[in-house]
């Protein structure tokens, strides 16, 4: 799983061959650090066909921005480098799986 910079947002989301799920967490956030595991799990599940990146929102507040994220945490799938889901808040390992899946 990569974590991502504003200095890599380009090259590993936006120039992606796969389809991304991008986890927008921060360490303060209770919920974000309950989704880890599932986050983790989905990494392992999807490896073959998606990426799984994280963007640490306490990091990234520019970059958090200027993708309209308001809420933590903030899953978004990209698919040749639009956004084409998303979701926000905690959710299943279920759910994430068909986010992408519905994208691919």
């Amino acid at each position: 799983m990569k974590t991502i910079s504003k200095n890599t947002f380009e090259k590993d989301i936006l120039q992606s061959k796969k389809i991304v799920l991008l986890d927008v967490w921060a360490p303060w956030c209770g919920p974000c650090r309950a989704m880890e595991s599932i986050v983790e799990a989905v990494d392992n599940e999807s490896k073959d066909w998606a990426d799984v990146a994280k963007l640490d929102a306490s990091i990234e507040m520019d970059l958090v921005q200027q993708l309209g994220v308001s809420g933590l945490p903030t899953f978004l799938v990209f698919k040749e480098g639009r956004v084409v889901d998303s979701i926000v808040g905690m959710t299943s390992k279920d759910k994430l799986i068909e986010l992408l899946n519905k994208s691919a």
